[in-house]
């Protein structure tokens, strides 16, 4: 039997995000849905909020805005779009939306379905914005109509009503000032850099070339300008032919799939750049130098560049059920049961307490003295004592309750064994299904090595020679308990791998909460919780003995940091006998491993506690169940 509690809409909205994924080229980008003004980031897509009523309107705009985010992050290069953006605010705008607009358009060409759906979006944003009812061309942002009728002239698509009237506000004098320079479109659209020097003559023919700045190809001098047009005149007929060869084989097989021409055109993009930008690179250099450097690796660490391993090849990210048969996992299972069985049932209470307090948020309310619904008696003696007085009806409502997952980060080092490690498995599994019945997803993770004093790493850092400060010298171990999308009882013999002897060795957290913090950022949730559980400080012997004292120390504080700055996940730990807070700015430490249930629980409650205020304060009501 289905889960009543299961919200309706989160099949769409996992599809959905899927489906974006796949679109934009990116698996790992997080897609998120909320009630705030959609928009697109380094962290991923903010789409609209989709309802448990899933109304056609609400699919249909969340879909279109997708796809829209989705094209930009495909076709669109950020450093080529710096280089050429201009400087001042109303020329930056048109060129921004000349340039959403040919990322839209590159994907309509490819893939009709997405134009749909992205017609949809426009139309929306048209009707809200009342560009429907609008009589003079002053009323619309020119940088509106620019967007606009740049993307009907690349698809050939008739505009969404509303939108086709903010267009032929502006249509005679787009056509007038540019209309040669826009003659160029079809030919510039697969180019990103090449469509920005077009962009930029038509702010500069509408009459803001001022805004401009100093012109991104700088200006070379006669000889230098006879050498490049040369050069341009070799390499035009290989350009043109490839086009025009293109185009031949579009002709010759018109059954083409959709996703070939998607994939042609972000390869033409991808090559195109890479030309231009090898060009900038030697126009930019004096006669005689050598070739810039290749760029650098990629930095292991995004909150600290800084940040070194010596050999990443032998560390692994590996599910419980790959370390242990099944017969062995059960065996350990039924240890881990029977250990704790005095303490399951206190743990179990203050579970259920947990699910009372967020059961009290999904609650249901009524609107009353409505014109349809259902029939509201209460008020029946109203028009018992007043014939005339129409009859009252009522309608039931759904409190907001955000999608939630939780990931908890288990140290899974050897200082926890025994008693620690014991309690915070039994706490992670009874809370697992505590959450699962609120339609709260829970993911369990745990980090440790594969060796003690270092593994495979530090006999390749003395086969080296020493080599100084060599950085992180150790093989990590990061286990999967349990995905956020697994049901428990699949996951709950994992657990007793924490039992299992050997497995437990030292501990480099500043790694494993960036590898926790990227997972969960990727969810598809409204709001994300990360919580840590530990017992002190990163220790490896290995990494400590050949590099700064504070050296895994530093880089915890820096993933903490990075963490906390970018606020797509909030951030809790809890410290078994050490003090984390120093870390931390939500922790709570405790002094006995008996504690941790309690603390667990009462850390979650709290977090929603909160975003149930906040959500009041922003309501303008008092903070308080429904």
């Amino acid at each position: 039997m289905a889960n009543k509690t299961e919200n309706p809409a989160d099949p769409f909205k996992k599809a959905l995000a899927e489906a974006t994924r796949t679109l934009a080229n990116d698996p790992e980008m997080g897609v998120t849905y909320s009630v705030d003004p959609p928009g697109i980031s380094n962290d991923g897509l903010r789409l609209p909020q989709v309802s448990r009523r899933m109304t056609r309107d609400e699919v249909m705009l969340a879909r279109g805005t997708a796809d829209s985010y989705a094209l930009r992050r495909r076709f669109h290069d950020g450093a080529t779009n710096r280089r050429y953006a201009p400087e001042g605010d109303l020329a930056r705008e048109i060129f921004e939306a000349m340039e959403h607009a040919r990322c839209e358009a590159i994907g309509a060409r490819a893939m009709p379905g997405t134009a749909s759906n992205i017609d949809t979006r426009i139309e929306a944003d048209a009707a809200r914005k009342g560009y429907k009812s609008l009589v003079a061309k002053e009323e619309v942002p020119l940088s509106v109509a620019a967007g606009y009728l740049v993307r009907q002239m690349a698809t050939g698509r008739d505009l969404p009503e509303g939108a086709d009237v903010a267009a032929n506000l502006w249509r005679a004098h787009f056509e007038d000032q540019a209309g040669a320079t826009l003659g160029e479109l079809d030919d510039a659209l697969s180019d990103q850099a090449r469509f920005a020097r077009m962009a930029r003559q038509v702010i500069d023919d509408l009459g803001y070339g001022d805004q401009l700045g100093d012109d991104p190809d700088g200006d070379p001098d006669e000889e230098g300008d006879d050498q490049e047009a040369d050069a341009a005149e070799e390499d035009q007929p290989d350009s043109t032919g490839g086009d025009q060869e293109d185009s031949d084989e579009q002709e010759a097989a018109p059954d083409q799939s959709q996703e070939t021409q998607t994939d042609a055109a972000e390869a033409q993009v991808s090559m195109d750049d890479m030309a231009d930008a090898a060009e900038g690179e030697e126009s930019d250099l004096p006669d005689g130098d050598a070739p810039l450097e290749p760029p650098p690796p990629p930095a292991v660490s995004e909150a600290d560049s800084n940040y070194k391993v010596f050999l990443q090849q032998h560390d692994e990210i590996i599910r419980a059920e790959e370390l242990a048969e099944p017969a062995e996992l059960e065996r350990l299972r039924a240890y881990l049961d029977k250990q704790l069985e005095p303490l399951k049932g206190a743990v179990s209470r203050l579970a259920n307490k947990l699910q009372r307090r967020l059961q009290a948020k999904q609650n249901r309310s009524w609107e009353f003295d409505r014109d349809e619904g259902l029939l509201d008696a209460g008020r029946l003696a109203r028009v018992v004592a007043s014939p005339t007085t129409p009859l009252s009806y009522k309608v039931e409502k759904d409190t907001e309750f955000r999608d939630t997952v939780v990931t908890l980060l288990l140290d899974n080092s050897g200082s926890m064994r025994g008693r620690p490690i014991s309690i915070a498995a039994i706490c992670a599994d009874v809370l697992s299904q505590t959450l699962e019945r609120c339609d709260v997803k829970t993911e369990i993770l745990g980090f440790t090595t594969r060796a003690w004093k270092g593994g495979q790493s530090r006999e390749a850092w003395l086969a080296a020679g020493r080599p100084q400060l060599p950085g992180r010298l150790n093989d990590l171990r990061h286990i999967i308990y349990k995905s956020a999308d697994a049901p428990w009882r699949r996951a709950r013999a994992n657990l007793g791998l924490m039992m299992k002897e050997g497995l437990l060795k030292e501990n480099i957290d500043g790694e494993a909460l960036e590898w926790a913090y990227r997972r969960i950022a990727a969810r598809p949730e409204q709001r994300k919780i990360l919580m840590v559980i530990s017992d002190g400080a990163p220790v490896d012997d290995s990494t400590l003995s050949v590099n700064p004292a504070n050296y895994l120390e530093k880089h915890l504080r820096d993933v903490i940091a990075m963490v906390e700055k970018r606020r797509a996940v909030e951030l809790c730990a809890i410290g078994i006998g050490h003090d984390v807070t120093r870390y931390y700015d939500r922790a709570v430490t405790i002094t006995d491993a008996d504690q941790l249930a309690g603390a667990i629980t009462e850390q979650l409650a709290s977090l929603f506690d909160i975003d149930r205020r906040k959500r009041a304060r922003m309501l303008g009501r008092p903070g308080r169940a429904a």
